[in-house]
């Protein structure tokens, strides 16, 4: 039995490389419209206004708002719902524009403020008081980029918050 040598060689043919690089990061749309009606341009656009819409969606529905279908009875929490779904969105659109050079995303950037804690200083002798420490680095950048000043220190009025509250009283007779 004998054994022959075998050898694998590479070819790159520059000009083919070349021809399929220049669609790199191109796409097709196709529309049964014509020029006339809408230019290529108008096509094109219109395709990007839906692709942000779906995004706005996305991140509705996951990520940071995690919103869900809501059974309300009255239109006007209805249309409060999704007003505050909104002002959300507007706030996270606004991060992400604001923490873009740091390459993060919004949810690791809100992750990262939740390291941010509040401290009693409770004096002998004086009234106590609550401060937020200085930030780290990375924190004190991103609440620079988004225009958040901290205060410096505040008094709670002791004031205890229920966030669950019964709503058998206002609900609606069946």
């Amino acid at each position: 039995m004998t054994v022959e040598k075998r050898a694998i060689t590479l070819t790159v043919l520059e000009d083919a490389q070349q021809e399929a690089a220049k669609l790199d990061g191109c796409s097709v749309l196709k529309t049964d419209l014509t020029p006339a009606q809408a230019p290529k341009e108008m096509v094109h656009d219109r395709y990007k206004d839906l692709a942000s819409v779906e995004s706005a969606f996305r991140t509705c529905k996951t990520a940071h708002l995690e919103v869900r279908p809501i059974f309300v009875r009255r239109e006007a929490r209805t249309r409060a719902h999704a007003f505050v779904v909104m002002l959300a969105y507007q706030i996270i659109q606004h991060l992400a524009a604001c923490w873009s050079p740091f390459d993060i995303t919004v949810e690791e950037g809100l992750h990262a403020l939740t390291t941010l804690c509040l401290v009693e200083v409770a004096p002998q002798h004086a009234a106590s008081y609550h401060c937020i420490p200085t930030p780290r680095d990375a924190i004190a950048h991103l609440l620079h980029n988004a225009d958040i000043t901290l205060p410096k220190a505040f008094s709670l009025s002791g004031t205890r918050v229920a966030t669950r509250k019964k709503l058998q009283s206002e609900r609606m007779p069946q």
